[in-house]
């Protein structure tokens, strides 16, 4: 054997042979290893993405969204449960808020979703929101390629609730569905504008016994509102509809919009986007990774702290203060 031989059969990561063939174990065991913030594990994690990337992007990637209360997990467990009747198989990445202590993800998905975890072909994978803003795990567009490369076909990433992370989940997937409690006008007037210029789907839950009439009235009303919005997605008119998780009605419904969401959008449209995120993915981890850089940065942390108490005692300014931090960085 060559020297260049053994050099690339040392290289290949344990992880990857029974990553690809579908291993749960190697999938979870991946995926920590992304997670992790050590150094040299994420030197470990960047050769095995890269070895992945020919093996990933051949799933459905659906981004759920919505208030807490609203109904997620049920309704992704009854949806999950559907598309696997289907022949389908089914990634859920679940952003959880992060416990400020421990770091860990607290809502539990695997117990909110108890049924679909036990199917082998579904993957449920909470992860915490850590640091980042808008509480999206930095790691779930990797996570996207890993669960993708192990063989699923459906992903869903389903975020903490409406706030700052539903643009950044609606960059790393190709549909965005904002999932809504019936409510009617006051509602509407409640949910930012901002996520509703991000949905392709809206869909009411809860659509069921008392609230049916007024889960309909309430899809007229987003219907409405959405006729004055910009469509997010060329070739595409964001639609709305009803369902309710806990009977089922509706819920088959929603993957039959997915398809024709596909179909509409094309195979150039959806790989157009993916180029686009792809690029924004990028420059992301670039600020990302020079902003932690910047915090471990012996002057700078020297710095810091008297900077801070400079500006929350109103003798610098914010600008000042950075530009003084990036000055100690820059070594000038």
């Amino acid at each position: 054997m060559s020297a260049t031989a053994a050099k690339t059969e040392k290289s290949v990561d344990p992880l990857l042979a029974p990553l690809l063939a579908g291993d749960r174990r190697a999938l979870a065991q991946a995926i920590t290893l992304i997670e992790s913030t050590r150094g040299d594990h994420r030197e470990r994690a960047d050769a095995l993405l890269a070895a992945v990337l020919p093996h990933s992007g051949k799933s459905v990637r659906l981004g759920i969204t919505g208030v807490p209360g609203v109904g997620k997990s049920t309704l992704i467990e009854r949806f999950g449960l559907s598309l696997l009747e289907r022949g389908r198989s089914l990634a859920v990445l679940a952003i959880d808020p992060s416990s400020k202590r421990g770091g860990g993800s607290i809502l539990g998905d695997k117990t909110r979703m108890e049924e679909l975890s036990r199917r082998s072909s579904a993957f449920i994978r909470p992860s915490p929101a850590g640091a980042t803003l808008g509480g999206v795990a930095r790691r779930t567009r990797e996570a996207m390629l890993l669960v993708e490369a192990a063989g699923f076909d459906t992903v869903i990433v389903e975020t903490v609730g409406v706030g700052q992370s539903e643009t950044a989940v609606s960059d790393m997937v190709d549909m965005f569905v904002v999932l809504l409690l019936p409510g009617g006008g006051d509602d509407l007037q409640g949910i930012k504008r901002g996520v509703i210029e991000l949905a392709d789907l809206i869909v009411v839950n809860k659509a069921d016994g008392d609230l049916k009439t007024t889960a309909k009235r309430s899809a007229a009303d987003y219907q409405h509102a959405l006729r004055m919005l910009r469509s997010p997605t060329i070739g595409w008119t964001p639609e709305v509809q009803i369902c309710s998780a806990q009977t089922g009605e509706g819920v088959i419904e929603i993957w039959q919009t997915v398809e024709r969401f596909v179909a509409a959008v094309g195979e150039k449209g959806i790989a157009r986007r993916r180029a686009e995120q792809a690029r924004a993915w990028m420059w992301s981890e670039v600020g990302e990774t020079l902003l932690a850089e910047l915090r471990r940065h012996p002057e700078v942390r020297r710095l810091v702290g008297g900077l801070e108490r400079e500006v929350e005692a109103g003798r610098a300014t914010p600008a000042v203060a950075a530009r003084r931090m990036l000055e100690a960085f820059h070594g000038r």
